[in-house]
Formats: C-alpha cells, structure tokens, sequence
C-alpha cells in the first residue's frame, strides 16, 4: 500500500485551480460528478501520479478547513521556487531552517481555502523525498 494522494474540498474551483497552477501543478483531468460537484486531478510536471484532487461540492455549504494540517511539496531550488510564486501573484512566507543549518530549507503558503502548504528543498546530497532513514535516531 501507498499514500495515493490527499483531497482539498474548496470553495470554489476556478480560483483553487488559480492557485495551484501557479504554484506549478498541472491539471491532469476534470471529472463532473453531476449535481455541481466537480473534481480536479492535480500533478506536478515531474510526478507520474496524481498527487492533489481537488473537490467542490457546493452542496455541502462552506468550506472550513480542519483536522488536516499541511501538505508538503519538495522544491529543488527553494529560493528560485519563491521568486516563481511572488512573480506569479503568490505570498510564500520567507524561508525558515526548522532542523538548523544542516537540515531542510522550508517556506509556507496558504491556498484560498485556508489549506497550509509547506514549501521543502532537502540539503545536498538527501535522498528525493522524506525517508525511514531520516527518523532511524528516533526509539520506536
């Protein structure tokens, strides 16, 4: 089993596909489900997979955000990624070293909807993405 991808109700879907394009998602399919829900299936350029679905159901009244926290999105150049998102309109937060000088480079966006995204250039030389031997210090 593998996480798949998770899902944002929003708002409205125009203005979320608005943002998440310019913060460099590709729309990889629409699907109406009928009665005015409509959902889309987002990707990064260089992911295979669906990686964000996005679904607007205004049936179900406002949107409020919670239980769920952030989603992270890798950045190989962050500094390069936060000049794309102000040119493009975009307030990434300035960058912050949450584990120190040797660890991740991170910086914050909120979408229209409230949704927190978390912003992440690994240091030189880690491996693409989060891994089990990033917590091997830790007791279990």
């Amino acid at each position: 089993m593998k996480t798949l991808f998770p899902a944002f109700r929003v708002s409205d879907l125009d203005v979320a596909l608005g943002f998440y394009t310019a913060l460099g998602y590709d729309v990889v399919g629409n699907i109406d489900v009928g009665g005015g829900t409509r959902l889309a299936m987002l990707a990064l350029p260089e992911e295979p997979d669906v990686s964000l679905e996005l679904v607007h159901r205004p049936a179900d009244g406002r949107v409020d955000p919670g239980g769920f926290d952030h989603l992270a999105v890798q950045a190989d150049d962050l500094d390069a990624t936060r000049e794309r998102l102000l040119a493009r309109g975009l307030r990434p937060s300035d960058v912050e070293l949450p584990g120190g000088l040797d660890g991740p480079r991170t910086a914050w966006l909120v979408d229209p909807d409230g949704y927190r995204i978390e912003l992440v250039q690994w240091p030189p030389g880690h491996p693409v993405g989060m891994t089990r031997a990033d917590f091997t210090d830790q007791p279990s």
